[in-house]
């Protein structure tokens, strides 16, 4: 069991009501009671699936913030081995060594070949460790860099999942070029002649998630988060190290999926299972495949010259913003 989360897989604040009613509905079960009196536990039932309802039908955003850092939320090669077939993961920049932070490689995705890459974190200490908490090195990112210019090689599509709190920041991080080798992946993914879908199934942490974050089509989770910024990074530099202002710096980011579909900046939201994907992973397999799907089908066979220029266009129109903003259409793709 992942520490610090209960039986159920309850965690925050925000679902001990829940948690306290499917420990009730629990015990009925375990005594018996629900054989003797059905009509108590079909109440018992309906109340809870309303609670559920109400509760995670009006989230905040510093909740959705907490839903994406959920321990037990699947990660990158969760959904790699959800979605893909044959994997052979690559590794290395050819430069410094392999970064475990950011995963990546070649495999088939309903029979058709492409290259699958993003953040990897871990289930424990001892895997986090390793996995540096999501947080790549300039290694990960050139190593990124190398297998998406393979990929361009191959003529292969390039599927990424995002899920970093950001770019690791240490000192032999920047003394080996952090933000030398983001700000080249920006620049030589905006003109990567394959089609790039990326999808933000977490954390989508600043430089961290750029890196590696330029595609033709990109998609969030319900419950994953995209800043410039954590809200307790935020907090602590407008309330003066205050970092219980959390929450409403949250809100003031506007970093929610929601959030991001009505600004332009993300250009589909792929729905969760109630209490998010950790509960039904599959389910979200199911939904990005399907978004994935369409995706192929819109770009296949699309001259690279139009894909660059509409991945060019779609770069330059954010940032402007009106009150009757709204994300691009699929079909513009």
């Amino acid at each position: 069991m992942t520490p610090g989360v209960s039986m159920n897989g309850y965690r925050y604040d925000f679902e001990k009501p829940i948690a306290e009613l499917e420990h009730r509905l629990q015990e009925l079960q375990k005594t018996g009671e629900a054989e003797r009196h059905p009509e108590a536990r079909k109440a018992l039932v309906a109340q809870l699936e309303q609670l559920k309802r109400k509760v995670y039908g009006e989230l905040t955003p510093w909740q959705r913030v907490q839903l994406a850092r959920h321990p037990q939320r699947p990660y990158t090669l969760d959904y790699i081995g959800l979605l893909l077939s044959d994997v052979i993961q690559l590794h290395g920049d050819r430069l410094f060594s392999d970064d475990r932070a950011l995963v990546g490689g070649l495999g088939a995705f309903e029979g058709r070949s492409c290259l699958v890459l993003g953040h990897q974190k871990g289930r424990d200490t001892k895997d986090n460790l390793m996995r540096n908490f999501g947080m790549a090195n300039p290694e990960g990112y050139r190593k990124a860099l190398r297998l998406m210019r393979l990929a361009e090689k191959l003529r292969l599509p390039v599927l990424i999942f995002i899920d970093t709190p950001g770019a690791y920041p240490g000192v032999g991080a920047e003394e080996r070029g952090q933000a030398h080798s983001i700000a080249e992946n920006i620049r030589e993914m905006a003109r990567l002649k394959t089609p790039v879908y990326v999808c933000v199934i977490g954390e989508g942490g600043s430089g961290g998630a750029l890196g590696i974050g330029v595609g033709d089509w990109i998609v969030m989770l319900e419950n994953a988060y995209y800043s410039v910024i954590s809200p307790e990074g935020c907090a602590s530099i407008l309330w003066r190290g205050d970092k219980a202002k959390a929450p409403e710096a949250a809100a003031a980011l506007k970093l929610t999926a929601q959030d991001l579909l009505q600004l332009g900046i993300v250009d589909e939201v792929i729905d969760e299972p109630l209490g998010g994907a950790h509960r039904d992973p599959e389910f979200v397999a199911q939904r990005l495949r399907a978004s994935i799907l369409r995706f192929l089908k819109l770009t296949d066979g699309l001259p690279a010259d139009t894909l660059l220029q509409r991945r060019y266009e779609r770069f330059r129109k954010l940032g402007v913003c009106s009150s009757q903003s709204t994300a691009p259409s699929l079909n513009s793709v």
